[in-house]
């Protein structure tokens, strides 16, 4: 059975950290690209970060650049985002996605919250 599931977030004050995982069964995740993506109330999804397969390229959206990172531990099947200085206007449900071109796939986990308040 093919799973996304994402872990991690929760409530955290302006500056505080936070790390998503996003643990991936039923399919050979090495050779998905991962996606992290966030929808605030009202708002559109948003691409936030984005890893090759092995690791090796990340890209970030301008507005997260500098504070979040991107990984992946192949062997363990997760993709974490590490989350630094984190902002109210984080706040959004966080999904992972994964994606491979041929066979074209793409999987989605269920969303983990994430807020960002005093």
């Amino acid at each position: 059975q093919v799973q996304l599931v994402e872990s991690g977030g929760g409530l955290v004050q302006p500056g505080g950290s936070l790390r998503l995982s996003c643990a991936a069964s039923g399919f050979t995740f090495s050779f998905y690209l991962v996606n992290w993506y966030r929808q605030a109330p009202g708002k559109e999804r948003e691409l936030v970060a984005t890893i090759t397969s092995d690791g090796g390229t990340t890209n970030y959206a301008e507005s997260v650049k500098g504070r979040f990172t991107i990984s992946r531990d192949n062997p363990k099947n997760t993709v974490y985002l590490q989350m630094n200085s984190l902002k109210p206007e984080d706040t959004a449900v966080y999904y992972c996605k994964a994606t491979r071109r041929v066979p074209r796939r793409e999987y989605w986990g269920q969303g983990t919250q994430v807020t960002v308040s005093s």
